[in-house]
């Protein structure tokens, strides 16, 4: 398989996936760590995977996704973004209904 349909399936396999840095319980960002607070704030349960021991997906992602940065946040195989449109949409309200929609 290779890492472009590894990625693809992670995506599809994964109702809310976060491709961050680090882990959930030891983010190696403040990026990834403000990403994953408003992840845990809406309830989310949600699968992740630490870019910085996957070398290949780190660096062909950005490449599916069209989005250069990390983390990643995907809902219902859809790119949410990146940090700061997820913290936006967490302070607006909006991640939480999101979050319930894909997981209903």
């Amino acid at each position: 398989m290779s890492i472009e349909d590894k990625i693809k399936e992670q995506i599809k396999d994964n109702k809310i996936l976060i491709y961050m840095k680090g882990s959930p319980y030891e983010p190696k960002c403040g990026f990834s760590a403000k990403t994953v607070q408003a992840l845990i704030e809406c309830e989310a349960e949600f699968s992740y995977v630490d870019i910085l021991e996957n070398q290949d997906i780190r660096q062909t992602l950005p490449n599916i996704s069209d989005w250069p940065t990390f983390p990643q946040v995907f809902v219902s195989g859809e790119l949410i973004g990146g940090c700061d449109i997820v913290t936006e949409m967490h302070e607006a309200g909006e991640l939480k209904s999101i979050i319930k929609d894909a997981v209903s």
